[in-house]
């Protein structure tokens, strides 16, 4: 048995953080379906955007969107759905036998919009309808603004994909926003079987604070951040309110390990994909992570649920002058104006490749 399989049978889903036409066409998504035991994937602008940049898969479709009148932000979006919803249709097997748990894709809305709650919560909807397709996430960001996005989109019915967490605190205001939207579809007499993951990035914490900590604290931050969401996650599962909710017809929100490829040529890997090992969860990584991943022999087991030593690990992180909650804010700014270049970058593009 390989890691991926070994991390299947552990019960955790593995997605791949990625989608590009020449995967699909060339059949080799299908393969990592079969091979990998690959159940799902996201996308990002920047995603899209090397994909459309380093290929000429798309041109003949810009150039047919265009003579149709297309342009911008809605070409893009009928581009993305294509390769979504082809994605989606062979993720649909793992869909249908998980009852709507596994077998998702991912669309996020602009990064404009990152700002401006209304605007996220309209285009939610607007995508998730466009869409039409049934394992299609729409992902919204869990700043502040996006919070109470969250809440709108999931009493609305829309899947919900939150991105951009970082720390237990983000992560608690996108589980509560789910929660909220859920309890207002149970009092309104709907379904209340609208499906979320929350996504936590986990080695942009390394990168922030490499060259500023001991050699120890290496490449640990990001693991002890995680360790500790994993347990609060954990809790949450098992409180009263999920009881009730599950009695309900209702779903958890499962959490999204995000940002798992190795940053640092120092560690291996599959380092972040080893330790993150945990039943009822999901890791999206690169293909570069995934093939490495397909090549080791076993995995050494699961995450500890009450966080193993990651408060510990924290403590000397505080001792050492890191001040974490200054960082999660900043990352999560910074993972915002990445998408926001990226986007505009992308809309650039195809515009260029539209003449």
């Amino acid at each position: 048995m390989n890691a991926t399989t070994q991390l299947h049978a552990f019960g955790q889903s593995l997605w791949l953080d990625n989608i590009t036409r020449e995967l699909l066409d060339s059949g080799t998504l299908q393969r990592y379906c079969v091979d990998f035991s690959v159940t799902g994937l996201t996308s990002n602008p920047t995603i899209f955007e090397r994909a459309i940049r380093n290929t000429k898969a798309y041109d003949q479709a810009i150039h047919s969107k265009t003579k149709e009148g297309k342009s911008g932000e809605a070409l893009f979006f009928e581009l993305a759905i294509d390769d979504l919803k082809r994605a989606a249709a062979l993720f649909r097997p793992a869909f249908e036998t998980s009852d709507g748990v596994d077998g998702w894709v991912s669309l996020e809305v602009s990064p404009l919009l990152a700002n401006d709650t209304a605007g996220t919560i309209e285009a939610a909807k607007r995508l998730h309808a466009l869409a039409d397709c049934p394992n299609l996430f729409i992902k919204i960001p869990g700043n502040e603004a996006g919070v109470p996005a969250i809440e709108e989109a999931i009493f609305a019915g829309v899947p919900v994909n939150v991105t951009l967490l970082f720390s237990r605190e983000q992560y608690i205001a996108a589980a509560d926003a789910y929660w909220r939207g859920i309890q207002r579809r149970i009092g309104a007499g709907l379904d209340p079987k609208v499906n979320s993951v929350a996504s936590i990035f986990v080695s942009r914490w390394d990168k922030a604070v490499a060259g500023k900590i001991s050699g120890e604290l290496n490449n640990r931050l990001g693991l002890a951040i995680s360790g500790q969401i994993y347990k609060t996650y954990r809790e949450r599962l098992a409180s009263a309110d999920a009881h009730r909710f599950a009695l309900a017809g209702a779903l958890s929100q499962r959490l999204l390990w995000a940002s798992t490829g190795s940053k640092d040529p120092q560690i291996s890997e599959t380092y972040y994909i080893e330790a993150l090992a945990a039943p009822h969860t999901v890791n999206t990584m690169p293909e570069k992570t995934l093939h490495a991943l397909a090549q080791l022999g076993g995995l050494n087991g699961v995450m500890h649920e009450d966080g193993g030593d990651a408060e510990q690990v924290l403590t000397a992180f505080a001792l050492a002058d890191v001040d974490i909650v200054a960082i999660a804010v900043q990352l999560q700014l910074e993972g915002a104006q990445s998408f926001s270049k990226s986007w505009h970058d992308l809309l650039t593009l195809i515009a260029e490749k539209s003449l």
